[in-house]
């Protein structure tokens, strides 16, 4: 939200006030509490008006630094808030010098010059170096002429810093100059709106900031000072978490060690998913059609969805199979297992009026209701439909005991669409703040089935397609990009999305390969099938129609079998990815900057990516098959074809429909397995190591994993003037390979 009118003046109705001094500085052990008047005290006659702000250091976290600004404390603190695993012992310390007081928190310090006559300015640095300030006008209220409050904190931009992240944003990739508001949102992926909004920014300067608010936070990024990023609550207080890395893999790991890491997906999940689309007509007769030929096709598949239509029309939710499309559910799901199939079924958190368990869910006050008691309901999505109200623990209980069934049916993981949609007008149970909630929602909402499913599934097996997100929804996956349109830029915005939300701290993204709206053509789907395979997780959905392969030419069915068989190789590799995900935060699917954080091109790259480490992934989004990439230093490969790429460099190449630039990193182990049709095996048995020539000596270990996470095999790779040498441990056949080039050369043992 924009409160100035130009550098000097303030916008009509706007009142912005700004500690201008500290008055009074109270030190503990790991705490340190600065009061700040909003003008200069000349004499004590001037400490008889306001306002006067509080501001509360703390550190709860190693190289984490919290500061909470407070203008009325007296008011009732409502939720919901975010949970954070902090510190049981702070490591923070505090530290006087003089006029300078001081809190450190590992290598990140917060410093402040008590000094009157000092402009008031709240500096952070971490190992020395400074990151960010919030200087004269950095801490601050806004009041307005119809009675509304703000608190705003304004934190320097350096010359040359960029900034990403808060969540998947289909804008731009480097939010500088834009307006970001965190606001769930139902806007599809081709506006500024978003379904998966996070009040979190990585900069490339070495640092992030969390503020710690369910509600509406308004970023100003560089787009009302240009030089600082505002972010403002209307509120009586903010908190904000700064940082410190200083890599922008060690700022992520960081701040998910606060927010919580994701859990580990089950292996199968890495799959191909197939869908019924959204409103074709389908039954257990279409489906299997479409299953048989993708075996017809040796089209690896895992994992079949069921999208809304499984369930009566208008009845969305009663998580009842439609008798008179699927006259024996339970039976078709055991012919699927027997398929070696997992099942996945769409839900959402609404009831319907024509649900059956509309009335019951009401009287029991398992739905969210407006003030004078009545449930809240509207006609849009589902006539009549109540919101189920999460923050009622019964209704949690209620609304998983509902699925039970389902799960024991035979359904193995479920689609939680929607969230985003919550209501204002409304009182929660538990006396939630209606717009805390608003965010707030989706996170209750997953974490509810998610724990149904690890209740139910195991630990291991549990595993969510969800649409809606705030900080913390990354521990429940995995998430999908929502509705993108079946165009060339709806694809390269998908992606953004993806990007943006992996410096968000998710390590797992999906998207609907072809786009949802819409038919894409043949060429527009086979070369979006390769980008799909090339993701973390792979789905195929539509909304209006089919997204069979063969529907889309041969080429098609060639690209959908050639990337599928491609992923399930790459299976072992990509799980110890996703192992990283899961134990640092690292994203599967990274921006180049994750890797190479000091290239200075790496920082505006959104149409590539990194699929774990070591592959450089480029889609192609152009009928014409032309793809301008970026290779950083050193000597790249391309895995489809052997040609060697020296980087640092631009590349402009023409790829067929069913082609794309695929580069491993130099000196990369990539461990490559020995089947090609499913994606949960024994990674370790029969692997083979492709070792990539590095620019000079030196020595990596690969981590190959088990299906559970765990390593069932350790391989070391010592260069010495580009001679190889691997020493395994495993007792497991296996061999290394070198690559140079289109040749391959196997490494002698002993």
């Amino acid at each position: 939200m924009k409160f100035s009118d130009g550098y000097w003046l303030s916008r009509p109705g706007m009142h912005p006030q700004w500690a201008a001094h500290a008055r009074r500085v109270e030190t503990g052990e790991s705490t340190v509490r600065v009061v700040a008047p909003v003008q200069r005290i000349r004499h004590r006659g001037d400490t008889l008006k306001g306002p006067v702000l509080t501001l509360d250091w703390s550190a709860p976290a190693e190289d984490v630094i919290a500061v909470r600004t407070t203008h009325f404390a007296g008011g009732a603190r409502r939720g919901p808030d975010f949970e954070l695993s902090t510190a049981d012992v702070s490591p923070g310390r505090t530290e006087r010098d003089g006029s300078l007081v001081r809190l450190v928190s590992g290598r990140l310090a917060l410093e402040l010059d008590t000094d009157p006559e000092v402009p008031f300015a709240l500096r952070f640095t971490g190992d020395g170096r400074a990151l960010t300030s919030a200087g004269a006008k950095g801490t601050g209220i806004v009041t307005t002429d119809d009675g509304e409050h703000h608190t705003v904190v304004q934190l320097d931009l350096g010359v040359g810093e960029h900034v990403y992240g808060f969540g998947e944003r289909f804008t731009p990739f480097v939010k500088n100059g834009q307006v970001v508001d965190v606001w769930q949102a139902d806007g599809g992926t081709a506006t500024e709106q978003a379904y998966k909004n996070v009040p979190f920014y990585l900069s490339d300067a070495g640092y992030g900031v969390f503020v710690n608010h369910t509600g509406k936070v308004s970023f100003e990024v560089g787009s009302e000072s240009v030089s600082t990023v505002q972010a403002s609550v209307r509120d009586q207080e903010l908190e904000y978490l700064v940082v410190y890395g200083p890599t922008p893999k060690e700022v992520l790991a960081k701040y998910t060690a606060l927010t919580g890491r994701p859990a580990l997906p089950p292996a199968w999940s890495f799959g191909l998913w197939l869908s019924t689309s959204f409103t074709t007509d389908y039954d257990e007769e279409t489906i299997t059609s479409f299953i048989d030929g993708m075996a017809e096709r040796d089209i690896p598949l895992s994992v079949f969805h069921f999208d809304c239509f499984w369930m009566c029309e208008y009845q969305w939710c009663d998580f009842e199979w439609d008798p008179e499309v699927f006259g024996d559910p339970e039976g078709m799901l055991k012919r699927l297992h027997e398929r070696d199939l997992h099942v996945s079924a769409w839900i959402n958190p609404y009831i319907g009026q024509a649900s059956p368990l509309f009335r019951p869910a009401a009287e029991a006050g398992y739905l969210l209701r407006r003030a004078d008691g009545s449930v809240w309901q509207w006609d849009l999505w589902q006539p009549g439909m109540g919101v189920v109200d999460f923050t009622n623990p019964d209704a949690r209980a209620w609304y998983a005991d509902c699925l039970r069934p389902l799960l024991a049916s035979g359904v193995d993981c479920l689609k939680t669409d929607f969230g985003e949609r919550i209501p204002l007008d409304v009182v929660p149970f538990d006396g939630s703040d209606p717009e805390k909630l608003h965010n707030h929602f989706a996170q209750l909402y997953n974490r509810t089935v998610f724990e149904l499913l690890q209740e139910v599934r195991g630990r291991g097996e549990a595993v969510l397609f969800a649409r809606s997100a705030t900080a913390g929804g990354q521990q429940f996956p995995v998430h999908w990009g929502g509705d993108c349109d079946s165009t060339y830029p709806s694809m390269a915005e998908s992606l953004r999305g993806g990007l943006s939300l992996g410096l968000s701290g998710f390590g797992f993204w999906s998207h609907d390969i072809g786009g949802f709206e819409g038919k894409p053509d043949d060429d527009l789907f086979t070369r979006w099938l390769a980008f799909g395979l090339l993701s973390s997780h792979s789905r195929l959905h539509g909304s209006s129609s089919y997204r069979v392969p063969w529907a889309f030419g041969e080429t098609a069915v060639r690209a959908a079998r050639d990337y599928a068989r491609l992923k399930m190789r790459l299976m072992p590799y990509l799980y110890a990815a996703a192992v990283e995900a899961h134990e640092s935060g690292t994203p599967v699917m990274r921006p180049v900057l994750l890797e190479f954080p000091h290239d200075p091109t790496a920082a505006f790259l959104d149409r590539q990516y990194l699929l774990g480490p070591d592959l450089l992934v480029a889609p192609v989004m152009s009928a014409n098959g032309e793809v301008t990439y970026y290779v950083p230093e050193g000597a790249w490969t391309h895995l489809l074809t052997g040609e060697v790429v020296q980087g640092p460099c631009w590349r402009t190449e023409t790829h067929a429909p069913d082609s794309l630039p695929l580069l491993v990193r130099p000196g990369a182990v990539l461990a490559w397995g020995a089947v090609a049709d499913r994606p949960d095996y024994d990674y370790a048995d029969g692997v083979e190591l492709l070792l990539f020539p590095p620019a000079g000596d030196t020595t990596v270990t690969t981590a190959v994993p088990d299906t559970t996470g765990a390593v069932a095999a350790t391989f070391t790779t010592t260069w010495r003037d580009g001679v190889p040498g691997v020493r395994a441990d495993t007792a497991k056949p296996w061999r290394a390979l070198v690559v140079r080039g289109t040749e391959r050369t196997e490494v002698a043992r002993g």
